[in-house]
């Protein structure tokens, strides 16, 4: 029997399916050793009783055993949705089991340590639950184990430390506790190892740190405490850092070879140290989701930084984004969002032409996006929400044909939204909490925008309005000038007017006549305001009584007018009537008041 080369199959009723990645079937193997497989892979198959994706439905006698699986076993994606079957212990020649993301419940079995072929087992983003078995330290050729984002209790085994060959571990996103066992200290091929955000405790491990082939080092968001030893910056010049406890430089040493350095995640509470300049190859540096203080250290942007990643974001950083930023020519991820800066954006942040995504949401930034960040021409992603800009929203930024998605919301924009660009995409441009925007496409669903020359001749209907208006109220403030002045004189004299019109007639000539020129014989009395003639009018022959005002007398003119006003209208048996009154100018052009009264003999006139 011809051995035969067996390729990778593609069921096409599985849509979601990685699939059963099939590598070589062997002729020569023991028909024995076929028949037990394929007996084994037919109970696999029984202990799922969910498949609904069908992944597994080609496993029947249509189809060749050898093209079940070879010496990978490839399954994620498959919403399985049960426990994985004990049977798995009985395929001895796996050598890759892939059942990532399939919503596996229940616990690793322990029996899985019989498939010692095992190079690669992944059951990460599962719902695993239990303890990692210690049986597994028996695999000895296994090279990576994935478990993350799982719900696995308990210690890391001990027996870990037996996996020689053992090149990456995540347990990341699980519920472990204890302390990392010094055992896996033993691990020498061990390149990766992520156990954050676990319940793990204790001393960080000098043991693992001591491995020269150790790269990657993330034990973060655990009660991880302790500083790295200074010493290994010689022995792990890429080594990536996440850990918690301490101040940075404490926990940092004498690490100045450092490439990456991640310490997100953590408790840090002091402030960025301007030491970090002194990290001559660092090209990423994560500090996000601290608590660390004061403003950003300029100097860890200067002309020599080889900083390519950059995220200060989740902080309390107060102060402006330093000028030079423009230093960071390799820049190409920039996130400092969720912070207290402000200030405006440096003109200078348009040299870091290499930069890709630009986070700077969730501060105090205001004013205006400058113009010099047009040349950020590759820019894909930028965030800019939840700040104070003001003016408005930049055009150039249409013209960026790389700009996936542009935030712009809740901040102070004003003006017309531009209409090409990323700005046809609604979903990708939110511009909420922007009430003074206007215009752009109609799913962004803002108002018209009025155009300038409606907005000119509002302007001028407004100022002609102004000027017709301020023309009313002069008119009207005159006019009441005239009419309160018109009132005075009414006050002041109100009697003249009114009896002229009652005794047209009465002159000064015609009672000087009648008293024979005032003469001292016609004088009947003299009172407080005036003196009392007796006369005889020239027209009826009347006799009357006459009181002329003494007008240089205080109160003279007072007592005219009010006699006026009140005897004019009052009749009664021991008031004298009044018949007209004289306000006229003597021969000498001096003012002459008088009152005529009906003349009674022995009557009085005060």
């Amino acid at each position: 029997m011809e051995p035969r080369s067996i390729s990778f199959v593609e069921f096409p009723s599985c849509h979601s399916l990685v699939g059963i990645v099939l590598v070589l079937c062997f002729a020569h193997v023991s028909s024995t050793t076929n028949e037990t497989d394929k007996l084994s892979l037919l109970a696999f198959k029984a202990g799922i009783t969910e498949n609904p994706l069908s992944v597994l439905s080609l496993w029947n006698n249509s189809m060749g055993f050898c093209q079940w699986y070879g010496r990978e076993l490839q399954l994620g994606n498959n919403s399985l949705n049960h426990e994985i079957p004990p049977q798995i212990s009985q395929l001895s020649r796996l050598q890759i089991l892939w059942l990532e993301n399939n919503s596996l419940v229940g616990e690793i079995p322990k029996n899985i340590a019989a498939c010692f072929n095992l190079v690669s087992l992944t059951l990460a983003f599962n719902q695993l639950f239990g303890k990692i078995p210690t049986q597994v330290g028996s695999l000895s050729n296994l090279q990576l184990f994935y478990l993350h984002v799982n719900n696995l209790i308990g210690s890391v085994p001990s027996s870990l430390g037996n996996l020689s060959s053992l090149e990456r571990l995540v347990f990341s996103l699980n519920n472990l506790g204890g302390s990392i066992p010094p055992t896996l200290g033993h691990l020498s091929k061990l390149q990766l190892f992520m156990v954050a955000q676990n319940k793990l405790s204790g001393p960080i491990l000098t043991e693992v740190l001591n491995l020269s082939s150790l790269s990657d080092f993330d034990v973060g968001v655990n009660h991880i405490q302790g500083s790295l030893p200074a010493y290994i910056c010689f022995t792990l010049p890429n080594l990536h850092v996440n850990y918690l406890g301490g101040t940075i430089l404490s926990s940092l040493g004498n690490l100045t070879k450092l490439a990456a350095l991640n310490l997100s995640g953590n408790n840090f509470q002091d402030q960025i140290p301007s030491e970090l300049s002194n990290y001559f190859f660092l090209n990423k540096l994560d500090l996000s989701r601290n608590n660390l203080n004061g403003t950003i250290p300029p100097q860890i942007m200067s002309k020599s930084s080889q900083i390519i990643l950059m995220d200060l974001s989740h902080n309390r950083l107060i102060g402006a984004l330093p000028m030079e930023v423009g230093n960071l020519r390799f820049l190409t991820a920039l996130s400092i969002s969720k912070n207290m800066l402000g200030g405006e954006i440096p003109n200078s942040l348009g040299d870091c032409v290499a930069l890709v995504s630009l986070m700077m949401g969730g501060n105090s930034f205001h004013r205006s996006i400058p113009q010099s960040m047009r040349s950020l021409r590759g820019i894909e992603e930028l965030d800019l929400s939840h700040n104070n800009f003001s003016r408005e929203i930049p055009q150039f930024l249409e013209t960026f044909r790389s700009l996936k998605v542009l935030n712009l919301s809740y901040n102070n924009f004003k003006g017309m939204l531009p209409c090409e660009g990323v700005f046809e995409n609604a979903t990708s441009t939110p511009i909420i909490g922007n009430a003074k925007l206007c215009g752009g496409l109609l799913e962004f669903q803002l108002p018209k925008c009025i155009s300038s020359n409606s907005k000119s001749r509002k302007v001028n209907v407004l100022r002609l309005s102004t000027v017709v208006i301020c023309g009313l109220l002069g008119i009207a403030f005159v006019l009441a000038i005239l009419y309160l002045s018109w009132r005075k004189r009414q006050v002041q004299e109100p009697a003249f007017s009114s009896m002229v019109v009652l005794c047209p007639n009465i002159s000064y000539g015609m009672l000087l006549k009648a008293t024979n020129g005032f003469s001292s014989t016609n004088m009947v009395g003299v009172g407080s305001f005036g003196s009392v003639y007796k006369g005889i009018l020239e027209d009826n022959r009347t006799t009357v009584a006459m009181k002329v005002l003494h007008l240089v007398g205080r109160g003279a003119l007072k007592s005219f007018v009010v006699g006026c006003e009140v005897l004019k209208n009052i009749r009664h048996r021991n008031l004298l009537k009044i018949l007209t009154v004289c306000s006229s100018v003597d021969y000498e052009r001096n003012d002459f008041k008088a009152i005529v009264y009906d003349f009674m003999d022995n009557g009085s006139l005060e």
